[in-house]
């Protein structure tokens, strides 16, 4: 069975004429609407593993959550990759305008424990590293492969037309790794203005 390729959409509408809401993917959105925060994971479940799952615990019960999780039995990534400029789902771009700041979760290859963090609201985004390095959590904001920085990257589509993308290596997606990085997240997402 040919299963199409990701890198070959143009956007979310070319997705889902090729894939079914249900069986191959699930969106889940959690509004909070006296919160100025989005916490996103567009490529969750089992596109880029352990994302949806930190999303979750970074928004905890205070912040919008959106996830586009994976759920086909294989290939998830090939199949529902939509790199991140072109990730325009409605449900996602509904909830993010609403939102001034936007912080959208992704998992990245690499052995070594470490976040890199891009993203377009620079002064959220040296926020969050400050406070992952008062953690011990090792995280470069500059000089890596994944500024962010196009204005349609889905981080960047939020009310204020900015946002942070917070990349992460699988040694640190995944439950008691994770714990310094999500609460060094949350803490600096509760001092943002209202």
């Amino acid at each position: 069975m040919h299963i199409p390729d990701a890198k070959t959409f143009r956007n979310f509408a070319d997705l889902a004429r090729a894939h079914v809401r249900g069986r191959d993917f699930a969106i889940s959105v959690k509004r909070r609407p006296s919160s100025p925060v989005a916490v996103i994971a567009p490529h969750g479940g089992e596109i880029e593993d352990g994302t949806s799952e930190l999303a979750r615990a970074i928004a905890g019960e205070e912040f919008n959550l959106y996830s586009f999780e994976g759920t086909r039995a294989a290939r998830n990534y090939r199949a529902l990759h939509l790199t991140s400029h072109l990730f325009d789902e409605p449900e996602c771009l509904s909830l993010i305008a609403q939102c001034g700041f936007v912080v959208a979760i992704h998992g990245c290859a690499g052995d070594e424990p470490a976040v890199f963090l891009g993203g377009l609201d620079v002064t959220l985004r040296d926020l969050l590293a400050d406070a992952l390095a008062r953690a011990r959590v090792a995280a470069a904001s500059s000089g890596h492969r994944f500024p962010a920085v196009h204005p349609n990257n889905v981080c960047n589509r939020g009310a204020r037309g900015k946002g942070v993308q917070i990349e992460i290596t699988r040694p640190l997606r995944y439950a008691a790794a994770a714990a310094p990085l999500v609460a060094a997240v949350r803490s600096v997402l509760f001092r943002v203005p209202a």
